[in-house]
């Protein structure tokens, strides 16, 4: 079995999907999925097993974007994730799981390129980017060009 149907396996069980419909999918046999699940403690009727993910999801124990276990450290504030490839596509993922909200956000108006742009958390910016201010702070008016 390789990783890519472990994780497939691990998905369509979060999604709630039964053994017989995940190995069509995956091309494995029933047993061998249901052998896999039972591994990795998400046995059972596909709903039961979608709930008992979420339940270990949320208590740290595997991965939210993965479902691979993750091992907690002795000391110190427990890990979310297995890596930090899983943390940024997990964000990456669920937008709507920030804090930021928009009363930080600024629109402003580059000083270089007069772009319009949105700041998070400083309404102080004159720039829209590092190459706009080198721009302005380095070159004259259309040397850059």
């Amino acid at each position: 079995m390789t990783d890519n149907q472990k994780n497939l396996i691990l998905r369509l069980r979060k999604d709630g999907e039964g053994y017989k419909t995940i190995a069509n999918t995956v091309g494995l046999s029933r047993d061998r999925v249901r052998s896999f699940c039972k591994s990795k403690n998400i046995a059972g009727f596909g709903a039961a097993a979608a709930l008992n993910i979420e339940e270990q999801a949320t208590d740290g124990s595997i991965c939210p974007n993965c479902y691979l276990p993750i091992e907690q450290p002795t000391k110190g504030r427990k890990k979310k994730f297995c890596s930090e490839k899983c943390r940024r596509e997990w964000w990456k993922n669920h937008p709507d799981k920030t804090s930021r909200s928009d009363e930080a956000s600024y629109k402003l108006k580059c000083q270089s390129c007069g772009k319009e742009f949105i700041s998070y958390g400083n309404r102080n910016r004159k720039f829209c980017s590092h190459e706009c201010y080198i721009k302005s702070r380095f070159y004259e008016e259309g040397e850059y060009e």
